[in-house]
């Protein structure tokens, strides 16, 4: 035994593994006792058994298994964990414990198995038992079937599904067991129990003993129903329920309830299974039943008929075969065939049951038509087919065809018609016969009832009777008001005949129980209690819907009232329970009244009434009057008391006092009395006769409103306004429309027809009398508040004027909401208010639709237009389609007949060629439109197959479909999709997109639905392998919709679903499901939907439950959508949200009082904060395809210090209602809380960027739509976002440009285009680039046009990393699968190609030889000229939005930053320094980051960045001539003319002088030859910054440097200055240059000239000089229109600023020069653009603001400028103010305006203000002594003696005379003569007014106020171009050389009057600038000679380019030296660093 001993000491779960079965059994043991003892389920001892259990059932030893199973049963019992063991466990009992054979241990296995049902583990344990059905072991056999036979006995047929039990049933019975066939007849015999007859169908089959045997044994079971008696644990409610009834030994009516619900429950056809038919129709079929012989006919139909003898059919596509069998049934000649027909059709129906729904509507008008056949077999055949059809679809959906044939004139076939709404009628339940469906029944069984035939009588009295008994008296009397009593007992006879197919409705008894209060049960349900359609029934619009109501805490008002919501039916609307019977009031006779009359009336009263005494009558009526007031209600003889008031004279009373009287007492009648209708139309015509008039009219309107409270404002209306328009008085019928415009406002809109007020309205907008059309107008604009925009498509055939009339009434009221009604409430009930409030909005909203004339397109629809459609040839095809839309276009609303329409579009959804496929899916959409509600019969055969489509791996038709499943599903509501297998069908295939697509569109309509039908269910498997699926967004679609299907499902549903699963995915969907269920939604509150509807009569607010609206307060009431269907009453839901909120304000006040406070809280530094945390990586960077839960927690958290705390938990709600609100909220105070919404700005983009990846569009369209204000307020702020904030939001918005709905891309698009005024551009460009990789394609397109309107507008330069690579990975979409990116991305490239040339190619590099035909082809397409201007848009866009001071940084934000780093970029590479390819800090494209980084102090321009030169120093040093620098990189990258002179550029601004040189004098070279110059075009703006730069870097860091040799910086300004004049000769390039380049080169330009350090350098004069000349130049040849922009830009800048006065005083003197350039240029010059300058100008300066400037001179210069644009132009200038916004507001046409004036009244005299600005010529000397004086000067300058004397007189007579013009005189001399005189005049202003470098530099004396450069300056403008302004060859120059050394001798060497040129040409090795023309000319022939010389060294660049560049690359006389230099240069550089 020592053995025993060391076992013994093992703990229990060892022992209970031993290999020794006594200790095996022994562990047994304890751990039985062990797990009784253990109080705690979840306690953690159970988990260490899990892998054990399966080991106790299946041991080895009989033995130790007995014990081993009473311990599992324990363990099942009580531990938590059990569940996991259920397969493992289950398996081992059926396998190793259910063949023992001891009767305990089978008994045990038995009890485990039961054991696990208890604990929800049932479909396991099923699936196993089944299982072991299989086995070879007749003892498991037995064993498995009694242990179901035991389940289903004690746990019924709910928890046990019964459907695979029957389905192995007809097996078991034949097996060769006889124990095992006895089993199974127990078994069968318990089946039976719980669902009776429907077993027998499924048993068909067996062998007819056993069935007869068993027959025998069913008939034995007792007929009580059967009830569970063990309970899951879920169930313990219901056990204790149970319990207690077993203990009373009744059955209460829980016991019902269960029953009720457990019965319908198993359907024999469930049980069934399906046989597929279609393919074993006989392969001639379609031959066949075409044929002409009718036997051939009859054979392929009695093959049909054996088939659909199956009682239940595979879902297939049965159309072809429905529609060979319609057209036997509708044209086949042979009775017979007809009748087989429709038993196939009969068939059909029944096999396929809802799915044969989508073929009924084409069946049912044929089987209709079909009934006026006589044969009684035919008519049988007819009733059988169409009720089976009927069973498949419902009322509603056939509606429309039942009710077309009702008017048809054969008897027969109105007698069967009406027969058949009987039948379908008993079919249906208050529910399902809403009122919307009873109307247009019962007004046409009312037609058949009056018809001439009996037997059509007949049936149209069953049918009525039917009607009757199922929707209840309430809901069908108003139907029956104008039939008389004999017929109405006849309705209400049929009525008690009529058997219910659902039993007893509530309807007829429930009238009985008027004293009682309405309880919740009475109300709720109108049919038996548990009933499965009432289930459903809270799907329909209907009764139920008050059930809430009286739940939701509304105390039942006194009993009285209270019946109207009990009575069942949704009745008339909240009429009070008596009245309902008054409606009938017989009509009296006129004795009768006169009894009823002097019983309450004095006799008096009624003697005096006709007296012909005016002042008796007028008595008798104050005595009737008093009496009246006096009359209890229920004693008031209404009806005889206005008979009384119309007796003679009646309504003709001549007296209006009388009269008066008369009208106030009908009104006090009908407010006192119980008042019917037919007392009203005793009255009514008398009060429309005197609607009219003046002294009764108001009275008349007031017994008229009162009436209406009594019988309804739609009847009362419908007859004043008839009344009024069949007579002729103008002013009864203008006034009875507006006292219907008022009565409307007051009663609500609730039941109104429309339709009968349409063609009055119409008839009163033609009308001739003006006060008619008025009212009428009027009318409509109160209907529009109600109705919404549809009403406008009543009168669109109106006269234009009228319509024009119409619509302005209808703009009026925009944005108007209805007034709540004030009248029609005060006699409801609660239930009846609430009950009139349910059926209104469907009433309006259906009305409305109803109401457009629909044409019937039936007709059009071919066989051939179908054949067409079907076609072989797709061209075929599409012509077929392309008639179809223009059929629907012309009918605009259609009827629901469209023929085989549907079936034709149905073949196309699956077209191979795609275009077509979109095609059909926009004539889907159109039909929806077209066709309204009515389309919902279409939805299972037409709806379905587009949400296939919703499959397709494009995107675009995917996108396409989803709108037209929208575009559908919101005129169907969603009902009609989720009834039925069809959805989930679609969601069983394994399409990735389709299930991303279908699950995005359920997670967005579920939300919205108050109830979903039982058939969702369905879908949830298929939801759970979705959780599942390989494809992420599948999973991701799967996750956002499952909280949705859990608000409508519950989480028990849910989780029970996930007992199928396989135990690793059950565990994960269990967890994913807990997680939903914390985000589940709640379901939209009908309470939340009726206060969203306050449209018509609704209850006042006192009316409703305070406790609905705290849990409704954060969501906006409408947005809880009423139900898709209601809501399509046009503008129904936008109208009503402010009414919404009005209910809502009482209970919220509260609230609100903490919501005063900001939204934002400025923390100091929390940005900041925040960014550096990001950083350091302290917190997750906001990075993540989908955001998970711990993104949320963390902005959630960062939020909660700055965002007020109501607004978060607004923010951060499950429900996306709240996130609407918060945007709204954040909307209002956007404006208010700038700064706070800057401080937090990161925290809300980033909460924005979750709400991308909410499904909800409305959620969606907000948050755009706050994006746009946000932006456009931080670009007005001047705000730049920053890279953190960029970066965590850009991505996600890239996202949302490929969503499917075009209004949200546009959005985006438009977000993007704003984004760009506050982020770089080229910083954009890497984001969307990104974009262009995604999935999606949509959004691929997106991007890439974007990506293209960015180059369009930015330049080339925008292009990120550089523009070869971005255009390569552009380039690579020319060959992708979806055709919207291919045109994307050749529209892109044909963009860049017009910026940029044929370059373009040289960038994208080898493209496949198709991807390149195609660009090609494209490029040529838009045979577009590459456009000159690349920039000009990006500055213009800008300039305009902003406020002008935004327009320095804007400018460089749009391009010139671009260019800046890309010649940073060049530069690196041209000084072959080996940086890393990240762009440092410096470069990145922030030029105000740049300026601040520099350490000088900044002037008025922005300095640059002192760069480490360290950097170039090791490559530098590489003993490697410099001139090979720049060679390898022209031969290797830049092979092509545009990149080279892009590289040229770019070492243009080099921080290398030799560099910059080098550059500079290439492109010069290039501009001075003719043939080359065109090359520069399209680079100008490019050229200019990065002279400007270089300008920049000159005065802010070579100036500063004093190891800098001073004469480097000259030689470096002659470069400059000489190149810009060379360009700016060039009149075709100057004009290039863009607005803000040239307002930058103004500024870089005038900085120089008042730099006070230029005056220390050798050469200042010359430089100045230099400058000066090239202003002139700038400011005559560049684009006028820019020009003159970019110096008011500029002046405008500098006073801002703290610039100089001597600043704005040289842009001042340059705007005078234009001045004076007008007269020449005005044509050219765009006003507009000047004109609005001027007005933001004078927006920022206004008048007083610039009077209080130190100088007049700013005021002047506009003032002068503005004259002599009035001048110019004369009145017209008025027209050219277009730019300008808000001219009211603007100075500027004010001023204009009193110029105008002015000039007009002093025509021939000048202006005094013009004189003074401009200089005007003095008149003083006359014209003739001018001359002569001139031309004596000019002898003397012309003579060698003279010269001098003559230049000082001239220099005298321009001071003396300022404006005297010299031009004259100047024209004919040559070139050198005009430069010559004006470098004298310029000499001797220095010399004699030494005013040092601000003089010379203008050539203007200060003083001179009105001058701008002066005269002279001007006759040098063409010094170096012809007067004809062409270019200038070399020849001439040298021509000039001579000339020169002739004149001055070379050895004329004094500083002061030596000629200019000469330096030039006496120190040729350090040039300095003379004319920097000629200069440069010297240069160049240096350079070519030190090129010859040192031509070994640059072999390479003797190749020369086609471009001119790489001629002249050596930059001095020797190489070497250069490099020697350099080095030297450089070691000074870094020391002084150091």
């Amino acid at each position: 035994m020592g053995d025993d001993s060391e076992w013994m000491k093992l703990p229990i779960d060892q022992k209970c593994e031993h290999k020794l079965w006594k200790a095996r059994l022994n562990g047994y043991e304890e751990a039985l006792k062990l797990f009784q003892k253990i109080d705690d389920e979840k306690s953690p001892e159970w988990s260490k058994y899990l892998g054990l259990i399966k080991k106790f059932v299946t041991d080895s030893n009989a033995v130790a298994q007995l014990k081993g199973l009473e311990a599992a049963l324990a363990y099942v019992e009580n531990a938590h964990v059990a569940g996991k063991t259920t397969g493992e466990v289950a398996s081992g009992v059926v396998n190793k414990v259910f063949n023992q054979p001891k009767a305990r241990a089978k008994e045990l296995g038995e009890d485990i198995c039961l054991m696990y049902i208890e604990i929800e583990k049932g479909e396991a344990i099923q699936e196993e038992l089944l299982k072991g059905l299989d086995n070879k072991n007749p003892k498991i056999i037995v064993a498995c079937i009694e242990t179901l036979r035991k389940a289903l006995s004690e746990f019924g047929s709910k928890i046990i599904s019964l459907k695979p039990i029957i389905k192995v049933l007809p097996k078991l019975f034949e097996s060769r067991e006889k124990a095992v066939r006895d089993e199974a007849k127990l078994l069968a015999v318990e089946i039976y129990r719980w669902i009776r007859d429907a077993l027998r169908p499924p048993l068909q089959n067996i062998n007819s003993v056993q069935l007869k045997e068993l027959e025998e044994e069913w008939i034995k079971v007792s007929s009580a129903a059967p009830k569970q008696t063990r309970f899951l644990r879920s169930q313990q409610e219901l056990k204790a329920k149970f319990e207690q009834q077993q203990g009373l030994g009744g059955d209460a009516d829980g016991g019902d309830d269960d029953e009720e619900e457990a019965v319908p429950q198993v359907d024999a056809y469930e049980l069934l299974e399906a046989v597929e038919i279609l393919s074993k129709l006989p392969k001639d079929f379609h031959e066949k039943i075409e044929a002409k012989k009718w036997q051939e006919r009859k054979e392929a139909l009695e093959a049909v008929e054996l088939l659909v003898k199956n009682p239940k059919l595979e879902s297939g596509d049965y159309a072809d075969l429905v529609k060979a069998l319609k057209k036997v049934v509708g044209k086949d000649t042979n009775v017979m065939l007809v009748a087989l027909a429709a038993k196939c059709l009969a068939g059909l129906a029944t096999g396929l049951r809802k799915k044969f729904g989508q073929y009924a509507g084409h069946v049912v008008p044929t089987i209709l038509e079909k009934f006026k056949e006589k044969k009684p077999q035919v008519v049988q055949a007819l009733q059988e087919a169409i009720d089976a059809i009927f069973l498949t679809t419902t009322l509603q959906n056939i509606s429309e065809d039942i009710l077309a044939v009702m008017d048809n004139k054969n008897p027969t076939i109105k007698q069967q018609t009406s027969l058949f709404i009987a039948r379908s009628f008993r079919h249906c339940t208050p529910s399902t016969l809403p009122k919307s469906l009873l109307k247009p029944f019962c007004a046409a069984l009312l037609k058949h009832i009056n018809d001439s035939a009996p037997e059509v009588r007949d049936a149209g009295f069953e049918a009525l009777g039917t009607a009757l008994k199922v929707a209840g008296e309430k809901a069908v009397n108003p139907f029956l008001a104008d039939v008389d009593k004999l017929k109405l007992d006849r309705i209400k006879e049929c009525a008690e005949k009529v058997e219910l197919v659902y039993g007893k409705k509530a309807g007829g008894p429930a009238e009985k129980k008027e004293g009682k209060p309405v309880t919740g049960k009475a109300t709720a349900v109108p049919g038996p209690a548990g009933d499965k359609e009432t289930k459903d029934a809270v799907t329909k619009p209907g009764p139920l819907k008050k059930a809430s109501a009286v739940k939701a805490g509304v105390p039942p008002k006194k009993g009285k009232p209270a019946t109207a919501a009990g009575t069942g039916g949704a009745g008339p609307k909240g009429k009070k329970g008596p009245e309902t019977k008054e409606i009938f009031e017989a009509e009296l006779s006129i004795e009768v009244c006169e009894e009823k009359a002097a019983a309450v009336l004095p006799a008096s009263c009624i003697q005096q009434l006709d007296s012909g005494n005016w002042k008796e009558r007028l008595a008798c009526m104050e005595e009737f009057q008093k009496a009246v007031e006096l009359m209890e209600r229920s004693e008031m003889p209404c009806q005889a008391l206005v008979r009384m008031l119309a007796k003679k004279p009646g309504w003709k009373e001549t007296n209006f006092q009388v009269m008066q009287m008369k009208l106030h007492i009908v009104a006090l009648i009908a407010q006192k009395g119980n008042f019917s209708k037919t007392s009203a139309q005793v009255v009514l015509d008398g009060l429309v006769d005197k609607v009219g008039d003046v002294k009764c009219g108001t009275n008349a309107k007031e017994a008229m409103t009162a009436i209406a409270e009594a019988c309804q404002l739609p009847w009362t209306a419908e007859q004043v306004v008839a009344m009024a328009f069949s007579q002729k008085n103008p002013k009864n019928q203008s006034e009875a429309l507006n006292w219907l415009s008022n009565a409307i406002k007051e009663f609500g809109f609730s039941g109104l027809n429309v339709k009968a007020f349409i063609s009055n309205v119409k008839t009163a907008l033609a009308a001739t009398n003006p006060a008619v059309r008025t009212s009428a107008i009027t009318l409509l604009g109160v209907m529009y508040l109600y109705v919404g925009p549809s009403l406008r498509m009543f009168f669109e055939d109106e006269k234009p004027a009228l319509l024009s009339q119409i619509d302005a009434e209808f703009e009026k009221m925009q944005g108007q909401t209805a007034p709540a009604p004030t009248r029609g409430i005060s006699r409801h009930s609660v239930g009846g208010g609430d009950d009139g409030e349910e059926e209104e909005p469907e009433e309006v909203g259906n009305d409305v639709v109803d109401l457009l004339p629909r044409t019937d397109i039936g007709d059009k629809i071919t066989a051939e237009l179908v054949s067409k459609i079907g076609d072989k040839n797709w061209k075929i095809r599409k012509e077929g389609l392309d008639e179809v839309t223009s059929i629907i276009n012309e009918a605009k609303f259609i009827q629901p007949n469209i023929g085989e329409l549907p079936a034709a579009l149905k073949g196309r959804l699956n077209d191979s060629n795609k275009i077509l496929v979109q095609q059909t899916l926009s004539i889907l959409q159109q039909l929806a439109t077209a066709m309204g509600p009515n389309i919902k019969q279409y939805v299972k055969n037409l709806g379905i197959p587009v949400i296939t489509v919703l499959g397709d791996s494009k995107n675009n038709v995917r996108a396409a479909a989803l709108a037209t499943v929208n575009a559908w599903a919101e005129q169907t509501g969603m009902k009609e999709w989720l009834e039925g297998e069809d959805l989930s069908e679609e969601l069983k295939k394994e399409n990735p997109f389709l299930r991303q697509e279908l699950l995005g569109w359920l997670a967005e309509k579920l939300p919205a639905l108050r109830s979903v039908p039982s058939d969702l269910l369905l879908c949830v498997p298929h939801l759970y392998s979705c959780l599942e699926d390989r494809n992420g967004d599948v999973r991701k679609k799967a996750q956002d919709a499952l909280p949705f299907f859990m608000m409508h499902l519950g989480f028990e549903k849910m989780a029970k679903a996930t007992g199928k699963l396989k135990p690793t995915s059950k565990d994960q969907v269990l967890a994913m499901l807990e997680k939903a269920k914390a985000n589940m939604p709640a379901k939209p509150a009908p309470l939340a939907k009726a206060s969203s509807r306050v449209v018509g009569g609704a209850a006042p607010a006192k009316f409703q439950p305070a406790s609905a609206f705290t849990d409704d307060l954060g969501s906006n009431t409408v947005e809880a959508k009423p139900d898709l269907k209601k809501a399509k009453a046009g503008g129904l839901s936008s109208k009503t949200k402010v009414q919404g909120k009005k209910v809502i304000s009482k209970p919220s006040l509260k609230e609100d009082d903490d919501k005063s406070g900001p939204i934002f809280i400025i923390v100091p530094n929390g940005k900041e904060q925040r960014m550096r945390e990001e950083k350091a990586l302290k917190v997750l960077k906001w990075n993540f395809t989908t955001p998970r839960d711990e993104y949320i927690e963390q902005l959630k958290t960062q939020m909660s210090t700055c965002v007020a705390k109501w607004l978060q938990d607004e923010m951060f709600h499950a429900d996306f209602q709240h996130h609407n609100k918060a945007l709204t909220v954040m909307i209002e105070h956007l404006e208010s809380e700038k700064d706070g919404v800057i401080s937090c700005l990161d925290l809300i983009l980033k909460w924005l960027t979750l709400r991308f990846f909410d499904t909800n569009t409305s959620v969606l369209m907000k948050t755009l739509e706050y994006l746009k204000l946000l932006f456009s307020l931080l670009s007005q702020e001047e705000y730049h976002l920053t890279e953190n904030e960029a970066s965590s939001f850009i991505p996600y918005l890239i996202l949302k440009v490929g969503e499917p709905k075009d209004v949200i891309r546009k959005d985006v698009r438009a977000i993007l285009n704003r984004m760009c005024l506050i982020y770089p551009a080229s910083k954009m460009f890497p984001f969307i680039m990104e974009g262009t990789k995604s999935k999606n394609s949509k959004q691929r397109a997106e991007c890439l046009e974007e990506l293209g309107c960015l180059v369009e507008s930015y330049g080339m330069n925008v292009c990120q990393p550089t523009p070869g690579k971005a255009l390569k990975e552009m380039a690579t979409h020319i060959g992708d699968r979806d055709n919207a990116v291919r045109n994307a991305a050749l529209n892109t490239i044909v963009t860049v190609y017009n910026v940029h040339g044929d370059q373009v190619f040289k960038l994208i590099g080898n493209l496949s030889e198709k991807d390149m035909s195609m660009l090609e082809e494209r490029i040529k397409r838009s045979a577009k000229r590459p456009s000159s201007a690349p920039v000009r848009q990006a500055e213009e866009k800008p300039q305009r939005t902003q406020n002008i001071s935004a327009n320095a940084s804007m400018m460089r934000k749009g391009q010139a930053e671009d260019m800046s780093s890309k010649l940073n970029q060049n530069r690196n590479m041209g000084s072959h320094s080996e940086t890393t390819h990240t762009v440092p800090r410096e470069f990145q494209l922030d030029l105000d980051e740049i300026e601040n980084d520099n350490g000088t102090i900044r002037c008025e321009m922005p300095a640059l960045v002192q760069h480490k030169l360290d950097d170039i120093l090791e490559p530098v040093l590489i003993p490697e001539p410099k001139i090979r620098a720049v060679s390898p990189h022209f031969d290797d990258m830049h092979s092509n003319t545009a990149s080279t002179i892009n590289f040229v550029i770019s070492q243009v601004a080099s921080g290398d002088i030799n560099t910059s040189i080098q550059a500079l004098t290439q492109i010069d070279e290039v501009l001075k030859q003719e043939d080359k110059a065109e090359a520069m075009s399209g680079h100008i703006d490019q050229f200019l910054i990065a002279t400007f730069m270089q300008l920049r870097l000159i005065y802010n860091t070579h100036m500063a440097d004093e190891k800098l040799d001073k004469d480097e910086i000259v030689r470096l300004y002659s470069c400059i200055i000489g190149s810009m004049i060379t360009l700016f000769q060039i009149e075709s390039l100057a004009r290039e240059a863009s607005t803000g380049v040239l307002k930058d080169l103004m500024h870089g330009l005038i900085t120089l000239m008042l730099d006070s350090r230029v005056e220390d350098l050798e050469e200042s004069e010359q430089v100045i000089r230099s400058v000066n000349l090239l202003v002139v130049k700038v400011l005559e040849k560049s684009d006028q229109t820019n020009i003159l922009s970019a110096l008011l830009v500029l002046l405008q800048d500098s006073l801002l600023a703290t610039a100089s006065s001597k600043f704005s005083e040289l842009v001042m003197k340059c705007l005078w020069r234009m001045v004076r350039l007008l007269p020449e240029t005005i044509n050219s010059i765009n006003l507009d653009r000047i004109l609005l300058d001027i007005h933001i100008f004078m927006k920022v300066f206004p008048k007083e603001k610039l009077k209080q400037c130190k100088s007049e001179f700013p005021i002047r210069t506009l003032k002068t400028l503005l004259h002599t644009l009035c001048k110019l132009k004369g009145p017209k200038i008025l027209d050219h103010l277009t730019m300008i916004d808000n001219k009211n507001e603007s100075e500027l046409e004010a001023h204009l305006c009193r110029l105008m004036k002015h000039t007009m009244e002093q025509t021939g005299k000048a202006d005094k203000d013009t004189e003074k600005g401009a200089s005007c010529i003095e008149e003083k000397a006359s014209k003739a002594k001018v001359n002569d004086i001139l031309a004596e000067i000019f002898k003397k300058i012309g003579s060698k003696e003279n010269t001098k004397e003559g230049l000082a007189e001239l220099y005298e007579y321009k001071k003396k005379y300022s404006d005297a013009d010299i031009e004259p005189f100047l024209k004919n001399s040559s070139q050198f003569f005009q430069s010559y005189v004006e470098r004298g005049l310029q000499l001797i202003e220095t010399e004699r007014e030494g005013k040092g470098c601000i003089a010379t530099s203008t050539g203007i004396s200060p003083q001179r106020e009105g001058t701008c450069v002066p005269a002279p300056t001007r006759t040098v403008s063409s010094s170096t171009g012809n007067t004809n302004g062409e270019e200038v060859g070399p020849s001439i120059y040298l021509e000039r050389l001579k000339i020169l050394r002739q004149r001055c001798g070379l050895d004329n060497a004094k500083q002061e009057d030596r000629p200019p040129l000469t330096s030039l040409l006496s120190k040729p090795t350090l040039p300095t600038v003379a004319s920097s023309t000629d200069m440069l000319h010297s240069k160049l022939s240096q350079l070519r000679e030190s090129r010859e010389q040192y031509q070994h060294l640059d072999l390479d660049s003797n190749q020369t380019h086609s471009s001119g560049f790489g001629t002249t690359l050596a930059s001095s006389s020797s190489a070497a030296a250069n490099i020697d230099d350099l080095k030297k240069r450089l070691e000074r550089i870094k020391s002084s660093r150091k």
